[in-house]
This record gives structure tokens, C-alpha cells and sequence, in this order.
């Protein structure tokens, strides 16, 4: 399987990372291609320009030459193709860091992830990822993110992005509290990370 990879978190020595490593390596131990993308490393520049702003598109040529970014064009090429899906971040505020939330602005476009026939229609997924799998991060109690947030990564996730662009099926995980978890647990964390990425694909 094709995956598409992703990692959003500005320090390289963060357990995000750490995550988005063991994910990798017990993927590619499985014979799976990987196609990674560190979003800060790379320098990915999140801001849509008004060139790229449209809601409403039908193939991928056209939604390619809106993107005059060498670097926004490889990423929707990638996506384009993929079967499978690996997204690691935090959760800050609710949402992932900034610079995700601009890569789905500017990769996930009508005529690469989803067609409209019209701005108010329903839309027809385009991407051919059978499996998406996030990870995340956080230091809220699985209790008080549900009772008083509502759990907003899910929704954003799971009933927002991936559903709308056709991605087939989908899982998240959380590790936490990472404030003040131990060595063990932390190891805990990334053997249950590999176990639960060669399921997953």
C-alpha cells in the first residue's frame, strides 16, 4: 500500500515525532511504501493564496495549475495517488498546529480531494485512501474533552475532512497526559503505535 505521511510538530525531538517514526518504520517493515512529509521541516507555507482559492473544481490539472508552489503542487500529486493515510500532531486548542490546518487548505482542493458540480451542491470524494490513521497528542483527560469540548479533533477529522474528500475509513488515537507521563509509560505509547499501525494497514 501507498501511504502518504505526515508530521506536524516544530521540535524534531518531540514525542509527535517519536510516534511518526515508530508508525514509519513498522510500515516499511511491512512492505508498505511510504511517502513522508515533515510540514515544519520542509518549511511548508500555510497561507492559501487568492490564486488557489476556489471551492469548486473537476480535475486535477486545473487544481495543479492554480498552484504556482513547486512544494503544494508534489504534496496534491502525492495525496492524489495515495491508499493510505498517516497524520501525527498535537492537539492545541482543539485543532491541529496552524501549519496543517494551511496544508489542508492548500492540498485538499476541489479537483484533487473532492468535486463540486456547484458551491452549494454535495461532493464527490476523489481521494483513494481506503484507511486514514491520526495520532495525536494531548494533555486534556479523555473525560473532560468530551464532557466540555466535544472532542473538536474528532470532528474535524472524522466527520469534516476525510469523510468529505471519500477517504473510506478511519481511526484516531490519543496518548496522554504527555505532561508528566514516564519513560515506561512513553515506551508504552510507541510499542502500542507499531502494533496499531500494522493493523491498521
Amino acid at each position: 500500500m501507498r501511504i502518504f505521511s505526515l508530521i506536524a510538530h516544530p521540535r524534531p525531538n518531540s514525542f509527535c515525532h517519536a510516534i511518526s517514526d515508530r508508525a514509519r518504520n513498522a510500515l516499511s517493515s511491512a512492505r508498505h511504501e511510504i511517502v513522508h512529509h515533515d510540514l515544519y521541516a520542509e518549511g511548508f507555507q500555510p497561507c492559501l493564496t487568492a490564486e488557489e482559492a476556489y471551492s469548486v473544481g473537476d480535475t486535477l490539472e486545473q487544481a495543479l495549475s492554480r498552484a504556482a508552489d513547486p512544494t503544494v503542487r508534489t504534496h496534491r500529486k502525492e495525496i492524489a495517488t495515495a491508499e493510505g493515510l498517516l497524520v501525527v500532531h498535537p492537539n492545541w486548542w482543539g485543532k491541529p498546529p496552524a501549519i496543517l490546518s494551511g496544508w489542508l487548505d492548500r492540498v485538499l482542493v476541489p479537483g484533487v480531494a473532492y468535486r463540486l458540480a456547484s458551491a452549494d451542491g454535495l461532493p464527490e470524494g476523489l481521494l483513494s485512501i481506503a484507511k486514514a490513521v491520526i495520532f495525536n497528542t494531548s494533555d486534556t483527560q479523555a473525560e473532560r474533552e468530551k464532557a466540555d469540548f466535544g472532542d473538536p479533533l474528532d470532528l474535524i477529522w472524522g466527520r469534516c475532512v476525510l469523510p468529505y474528500c471519500g477517504v473510506k475509513a478511519y481511526e484516531r488515537h490519543i496518548f496522554r497526559p504527555m505532561v508528566g507521563s514516564s519513560d515506561e509509560e512513553r515506551l508504552t505509547w510507541l510499542l502500542n503505535v507499531e502494533e496499531l499501525s500494522r493493523i491498521a494497514f
